[in-house]
């Protein structure tokens, strides 16, 4: 479970990015602060995984609040959420260690995108004590690649989230579940079979009808 705090002085607004992240499954949304200054009591009292932070707080910049917690709490990640789209702003968030740089008003496909990757960082990060050359790409694979990956696929197809599931399904030669899928991914069974009937259609899977003791039949999925 991904805890997340959101750093919102419009509490419309947050209530929104609320509704958003608690459809996403496994993420929890543990509080809001509506100042700069009370982000640091909240995490105190709560502390989180993740910071979802406007960039114009009405007591500080939000860029300069991640640089600031930063310090006392290295591990903690940080999403800008702003309606500026100054590329200096986008450089400084960067530069600060930001997660991703999101443009107000923000898509719920969108949020739900990136979620997915943060929470594929996490697994990877979490789970594995080496990692080869091409794993390491995948985690710092420049956003323009992405972007332009991007450009090819459905709308809440991720490339990175794509290449993950096969990997993750050719591993399994006799064959997985949506829901182990899921799992192994970090996300909801949906999501997986999402991407899973995804690479069915595209002639990159194939999938089977399981027919158990008891129960309806269970739909398995085989790489290529």
């Amino acid at each position: 479970m991904i805890r997340v705090g959101i750093v919102e002085d419009d509490f419309r607004i947050a209530s929104i990015h609320q509704q958003f992240l608690e459809s996403v499954d496994g993420v929890k949304v543990v509080w809001q602060a509506l100042r700069a200054k009370d982000t640091w009591e909240m995490l105190e009292k709560q502390p989180v995984d993740l910071l979802l932070v406007d960039v114009y707080m009405p007591d500080q910049s939000g860029i300069d609040l991640v640089r600031e917690l930063k310090v006392d709490f290295p591990s903690l990640d940080f999403i800008i959420i702003t309606a500026a789209t100054d590329r200096e702003l986008v450089a400084q968030s960067l530069s600060a260690g930001a997660f991703h740089y999101l443009v107000k008003p923000v898509e719920l496909t969108k949020l739900q995108e990136v979620i997915e990757r943060y929470q594929q960082r996490r697994l990877f990060l979490q789970e594995s004590l080496y990692a080869d050359q091409e794993e390491i790409d995948k985690l710092f694979v420049h956003a323009a690649a992405v972007k332009e990956d991007e450009t090819n696929l459905p709308k809440g197809i991720h490339p990175l989230t794509l290449q993950k599931v096969i990997d993750i399904v050719n591993s399994l030669t006799e064959g997985t579940t949506a829901e182990e899928v899921g799992e192994r991914l970090g996300a909801s069974r949906t999501t997986a079979r999402r991407y899973l009937e995804y690479l069915i259609a595209e002639g990159k899977m194939r999938a089977e009808l399981e027919y158990g003791i008891v129960g309806r039949p269970e739909r398995k999925y085989f790489g290529l």
